[in-house]
């Protein structure tokens, strides 16, 4: 039996602001499934018709534990994701330009094809503390990451991806 076809939304956060996009994303499609990335599996990639990654950038890259993910599923689903759908939303506190390039690079990897414009919501963190401080992201942010939700989800289910 073949799952039907949904969005996987795959996050990491370590302040709340990448889980309140996540979130609010899934609120907006529907039939996404929302994973920890510390939680999915080669299996739920591959049973994905589409993904959505969305993370912190830590020190102009990826997070560990979202790269970690990436590491742990790379070479079981090489081969397996050829020309399904993806973006992405990362949350910086100033740039995060260099989380998304390498996003970018592995999702290459597995042959993904981007399907919307790269999200970066900058919380403009740039202290320790406002750094390591829960995140707040404004109504609007979170309005996008619905949206852009919505649209993944509808895409998949329409066969349009």
């Amino acid at each position: 039996m073949t799952a039907a076809p949904h969005l996987l939304i795959v996050w990491h956060s370590r302040t709340g602001g990448s889980e309140a996009l996540a979130r609010a994303a899934a609120e907006g499609a529907a039939t996404a499934r929302l994973l920890a990335a510390d939680d999915v599996t080669p299996d739920d990639l591959i049973a994905a018709s589409g993904y959505l990654f969305i993370g912190p950038e830590n020190l102009a890259a990826l997070s560990g534990a979202m790269k970690e993910m990436f590491d742990r599923c790379y070479y079981p689903c090489l081969g397996k994701l050829e020309g399904r759908p993806y973006a992405t939303i990362v949350c910086a506190g100033s740039d995060g330009e260099g989380a998304q390039r390498q996003l970018d690079r592995i999702a290459t990897g597995w042959r993904l094809k981007r399907v919307a414009d790269a999200v970066i919501v900058n919380t403009a963190a740039q202290t320790p503390e406002a750094i390591l401080a829960p995140k707040t992201i404004p109504a609007a942010r979170l309005a996008e990451a619905r949206d852009l939700g919505a649209a993944l989800a509808e895409g998949i289910a329409a066969g349009i991806f």
